[in-house]
């Protein structure tokens, strides 16, 4: 008896597991034929793969693609990435399936727009005696890279042997700020100088050197 009991029980789960999955909605059209994966208030949210005229595999959030994932067409085109109420948003690729070869479009969307490329961000070659450290793209209509340096929450005064150097520019002063003006990207910049310790009791060497590849009105807060 109690065998039988056991059987039907997992029966029941089954039934209930299978009658959960026929409602359990996608609501992009083309995806409305089969769903497997976790659910929400009878909508696709979570975990799953959906599969009608064209196919998702990845996260879902109330019936639409959410997260990650990847979506097929049915012409054969695939995006693979960022996706945010049923539209791609964030990083992601896009491969176009041509008669002459694929295409491949990598980058930024919003929206279901494609922005660009990524931007690539500042590559830090050398750091000595360097707490922490910022860059900050102004996107201003100056190509220009501008330096601050901060000590304890407050402008670091107690720097002395500057020394600065760059792939390319012209240097320049703007208030307590130094830096390179009418820059070329990618550019290379070095500074060293000699500041105290926190407790200003002793001074020390510090080193700072980085490339910023995209243009832009650069601020780099250097943090001892």
């Amino acid at each position: 008896m109690k065998k039988i009991l056991f059987i039907l029980s997992i029966l029941l789960t089954i039934s209930f597991s299978i009658t959960a999955q026929k409602t359990c909605k996608v609501l992009v059209p083309e995806l409305a034929g089969s769903y497997t994966g976790k659910c929400k208030k009878g909508l696709a949210h979570g975990k799953g793969l959906a599969e009608g005229t064209d196919r998702y595999e990845g996260k879902f959030a109330a019936g639409l693609p959410n997260g990650k994932g990847t979506y097929t067409w049915a012409n054969g085109d695939v995006y693979s990435g960022d996706w945010k109420e049923g539209r791609r948003d964030g990083e992601g690729t896009l491969t176009l399936r041509l008669a002459g070869g694929d295409s491949i479009v990598r980058g930024l969307w919003e929206a279901d727009k494609y922005l660009g490329p990524k931007p690539i961000e500042p590559k830090v070659i050398a750091k000595v005696s360097i707490d922490r450290y910022k860059f900050i793209n102004r996107a201003g209509v100056k190509n220009r890279v501008l330096i601050d340096f901060y000590q304890n929450g407050t402008r670091n005064k107690d720097i002395s042997n500057l020394l600065m150097n760059a792939s390319n520019g012209v240097q320049c002063d703007l208030g307590q700020s130094i830096g390179y003006d009418f820059v070329e990207f990618p550019v290379r910049i070095k500074v060293s100088y000699m500041t105290k310790s926190k407790l200003k009791s002793a001074d020390y060497q510090a080193v700072f050197e980085f490339e910023i590849t995209e243009p832009g009105d650069w601020l780099v807060e250097i943090h001892n």
